[in-house]
């Protein structure tokens, strides 16, 4: 079997049989063609299924000399998985990275901003601009319904609720969420679908997607980006900014309000609570507000 082929196949798994996006089967394989890459470079003549463990040891130190205990973790992580979907397919009788161990890392804390810094960087927003009152429907929608960067750019007009005070979101893995939506959003989309959006001369196949660029085609990821980056800049704000910000204020402001961990569990769309829970350690003020509020001797 050769890389190429094992790569293929591999995503071609990670697509029909996890339902994963074609952002997370690139990070998967992105690490794969390292190793392929590396074994040509040093004219190592070795395939997927008799690499040993001591190869792939030298691999990792070659390339763990430029990369932080987290990347290191991700990259052996994302062997790991590689290896036993081949032992999956009786490819292989053991996964060569078994015993290799991953660094020790403590749990990143997400980036986060307070309100009014969420209001100074829509408060760049040039609304005159033919782009202006789309890009404040983005940002808004954005931080009050707590959505990652790709769910915010596939949402559809047929995903909007209004009536029910909801919208439909599909996120990773193909899984559909309904999240709650306020009056205030509803009414910026609304203004942004019927005297913006309705102006633009949109391309086949994009009449239901609901963000479009000046073409009439969907946003991408990285307009998203640039759009939050130059306003963050504009606001003179100097922390690293992304849409993902947005999503992980969206859920550190609602618990520091005491909104109940499993609701905003379901609303992030996260599988397990245990993802959900790291918004705790953001402001452990949470944990004492509680026990005040609810223990019977407080």
């Amino acid at each position: 079997m050769k890389w190429h082929n094992a790569i293929n196949d591999y995503r071609n798994y990670l697509k029909l049989e996890r339902s994963l996006s074609d952002n997370s089967i690139a990070s998967y394989t992105r690490d794969i063609k390292k190793l392929m890459r590396y074994l040509e470079d040093n004219k190592i003549s070795v395939s997927p299924i008799n690499i040993d463990s001591e190869q792939i040891k030298e691999f990792i130190y070659h390339v763990s000399k430029s990369l932080n205990p987290r990347s290191q973790s991700r990259l052996i992580s994302g062997l790991k998985s590689f290896f036993t979907y081949l032992i999956f397919e009786d490819y292989r009788k053991a996964n060569p990275l078994e015993l290799i161990e991953s660094p020790k890392i403590g749990r990143k804390l997400p980036d986060t901003i307070s309100t009014d810094e969420i209001d100074l960087i829509i408060a760049q927003i040039d609304l005159s601009h033919p782009q202006g009152e789309r890009n404040r429907t983005i940002l808004e929608t954005l931080y009050s319904c707590g959505l990652r960067v790709t769910e915010l750019i596939t949402l559809r007009i047929s995903d909007l609720f209004f009536e029910e005070g909801f919208i439909r979101v599909i996120g990773k893995g193909n899984k559909e969420r309904f999240v709650p939506i306020n009056s205030q959003t509803q009414k910026y989309i609304r203004l942004y679908i019927e005297q913006i959006r309705v102006h633009i001369n949109t391309q086949k196949s994009f009449e239901d997607t609901l963000f479009l660029n000046r073409r009439g085609k969907q946003l991408t990821r990285n307009m998203i980006f640039m759009i939050i980056k130059e306003l963050a800049i504009k606001a003179g704000i100097s922390k690293k900014i992304s849409p993902h910000t947005f999503r992980h204020s969206f859920a550190t402001h609602l618990l520091e309000n005491g909104a109940d961990l499993h609701a905003i569990q379901q609303m992030l769309g996260h599988e397990s609570i245990t993802t959900t829970e790291i918004y705790v350690h953001v402001d452990r003020s949470f944990l004492k507000n509680v026990m005040e509020q609810f223990h019977p001797r407080r």
